[in-house]
C-alpha cells in the first residue's frame, strides 16, 4: 500500500538544521524510514533515515546513479562534468572503478605515510608560533589537498581558487552560484588536464591520461575524454573534501569532549578507533551523491514513485541510529563502530577511504602531540557550518594553544 507523504520542509529550518541536523533526522526516523522533503538546496527528495533502511538503499542497484534517469520536473542539474564512478551504474561503473583501483592501490596509499607526516609537520611548523589559528585554513584543508595533488601529480593547482569553487559547488544553497562554480571548476580541470598531458610523470593522473582515448573510444581498458574529465573532478574534489571535514569535525568532537580527548592523549593506541568514532559520530558526508528511481521503490509502508525521483540516504542519521549503535549521541572513542556508513556501502563504497583514514590519524595525532593545551577558541554554538546536505563540517574552526 502506498502512503501519501506530506512534504517536510527542511529548507525552512535554516541555520538550526545546518548546525545540528541530528534531532530532526531522529524525529523523522521515529515516524518511518522514508520521507518526502524539501532540501535546503531548494529541490525535493525522498530522504531515507535509519541504519537498516539506509544500508539497504546504498546497496540497492535498482536505484540509478545516472543523471539521464533524473526527472526533469525536479529541476536539478549535474554539477560535475564528464563521467564518473559516482554517476554511473554497472557495467560502466565496474569498468571505471577497475581502471582507477588498479592505480589507486593500498600499496600506493601506504607509501604516502612518510610524506603525509612531512606535510603535517611543515604545516604545524608554520602554524604553531601564532598561538591561535583557524584549523581549517591551517591544517584541515591544506594537508589533504596537498596530498591528493601529489598523488595525482598536479603540484601547480591554484589551491585558493580551487577551494572556493569546490566549496561553492558542493555546499552552496544558491543554485546559480553552484552552477557557476561548477562551470569554473570544469574549465579549470580541462586546462589542468591539458597541462598535465604536456608534463607527464610517475603519478596517478599521468597513468590515467596515458591510457585514455578520445571521446569516441569505448574500449574497456581506456578512459574516454569525458571519463578522464570526470575522474579528474572526482579524484580532486572528492579526494580532499572528505578528509578536510573528517579532520575538522574530529578535532571539534575531541575538544568538546574533554574526557575522550584525555583518554586519547594518554593512549594513542586508541587512535584508529577514535578516527572511526569521528566518522560515525559526525562524519564529513551528511548524505551521499544522488540516486534516482527507475521503477517504484518500496520502503516500509511507502512506495517512492519511479520515473527519476531523487532518493537521498541520511548517512548522518544511519550512524546515529540507536537500533545499531547504543547511546548513539555519545562520543566514545572506545565504542565498537563496525557497520558505520560514513564511507558508504555497496559498489559505491569510497575508494579513497584508506587515504582519508591515514591522513586523519597522522594529522590529529601530530596536532595533539605538538599542542598539549589545544583548545577551542570560540563557543561551539557560534561556529558557522557549511550549508547544503552533502558535505558536513564547520566553515572555520578557531583554536588556540
Amino acid at each position: 500500500m502506498t502512503t501519501e507523504a506530506a512534504l517536510v520542509d527542511l529548507a525552512a529550518l535554516g541555520e538550526n538544521f545546518t548546525r545540528d541536523p541530528y534531532p530532526v533526522y531522529a524525529e523523522l526516523r521515529a515516524r518511518g524510514p522514508v520521507h518526502h522533503v524539501r532540501m535546503p538546496e531548494g529541490h525535493n527528495a525522498w530522504l531515507v533515515v535509519g541504519h537498516e533502511a539506509g544500508r539497504a538503499a546504498l546497496a540497492d542497484n535498482s536505484l540509478s546513479k545516472e543523471w539521464r534517469n533524473v526527472s526533469p520536473e525536479l529541476g536539478i542539474a549535474q554539477l560535475s562534468s564528464g563521467i564518473t564512478m559516482l554517476s554511473a551504474d554497472p557495467p560502466l561503473h565496474s569498468r571505471l572503478r577497475k581502471l582507477v583501483a588498479r592505480e589507486f592501490t593500498m600499496r600506493r596509499v601506504e607509501q604516502l605515510a612518510p610524506r603525509v607526516q612531512q606535510i603535517t609537520d611543515e604545516l604545524l611548523d608554520g602554524m604553531l608560533p601564532a598561538g591561535r589559528t583557524d584549523l581549517v585554513d591551517a591544517l584541515a584543508f591544506p594537508l589533504p589537498i596537498s596530498v591528493i595533488c601529489e598523488l595525482l601529480g598536479v603540484p601547480f593547482l591554484a589551491q585558493d581558487s580551487f577551494r572556493t569553487w569546490s566549496n561553492t559547488a558542493l555546499a552552496s544553497t544558491d543554485r546559480a552560484a553552484r552552477e557557476e562554480a561548477g562551470g569554473r571548476l570544469t574549465q579549470y580541470l580541462i586546462e589542468l588536464l591539458a597541462e598535465k598531458r604536456e608534463q607527464p610523470g610517475d603519478d596517478l593522473m599521468s597513468a590515467l591520461i596515458h591510457g585514455s582515448g578520445d571521446d569516441s573510444d569505448d574500449s574497456g581498458d581506456r578512459l574516454t575524454g569525458d571519463e578522464l574529465l570526470g575522474m579528474a573532478w572526482l579524484l580532486l574534489v572528492a579526494g580532499h573534501e572528505t578528509t578536510v571535514n573528517l579532520i575538522a569535525n574530529g578535532v571539534l568532537a575531541l575538544l568538546t569532549h574533554p574526557g575522550q580527548l584525555a583518554a586519547l592523549r594518554s593512549d594513542f593506541s586508541l587512535m584508529d578507533g577514535a578516527v572511526e568514532e569521528m566518522l560515525r559520530y559526525d562524519g564529513p558526508v551528511e548524505t551521499p551523491t544522488y540516486r534516482f528511481t527507475t521503477t517504484p521503490y518500496r520502503i516500509g509502508g511507502t512506495t517512492v514513485p519511479g520515473g527519476g525521483q531523487l532518493v537521498l540516504v541520511a548517512i548522518a542519521d544511519a550512524d546515529r541510529d540507536p537500533a545499531r549503535f547504543p547511546a548513539p549521541d555519545r562520543f566514545d572513542i572506545r565504542r565498537d563502530t563496525r557497520g558505520h556508513l560514513a564511507f558508504g556501502h555497496g559498489i559505491h563504497y569510497c575508494l579513497g577511504a584508506p587515504l582519508a583514514r591515514l591522513e586523519a590519524r597522522i594529522a590529529i595525532r601530530t596536532l595533539l602531540e605538538r599542542c598539549p593545551d589545544l583548545a577551542l577558541d570560540a563557543h561551539p554554538a557560534a561556529l558557522a557550518w557549511r550549508t547544503g546536505m552533502l558535505i558536513r563540517g564547520p566553515e572555520r574552526l578557531p583554536v588556540r594553544w
